[in-house]
């Protein structure tokens, strides 16, 4: 489990990364996509986070976590 937990940060990086590409969309269900898959990456990162006692980036991934769920809410409707 150690080790799975050491492997986290890379997955959760490349998450990161895609999301970061995807909201950059002009089609609203690909930017939708992006925040749930920046929501995904913010888990991974507490999960991390909380196995390294890294308290500003969970703090950090906490608050980046609304922001993302504000961004679902206020994206345009797909449709």
């Amino acid at each position: 489990m150690e080790e799975f937990l050491d492997f986290l940060q890379w997955p959760a990086m490349a998450v990161s990364l895609y999301a970061a590409f995807m909201i950059g969309s002009k089609n609203a269900r690909k930017r939708i996509f992006g925040f749930w898959m920046f929501i995904l990456s913010n888990v991974m990162w507490i999960v991390w986070g909380l196995h390294d006692e890294a308290w500003a980036l969970i703090s950090l991934q906490v608050a980046l976590m609304a922001m993302n769920i504000r961004g679902i809410f206020k994206n345009e409707s797909p449709g």
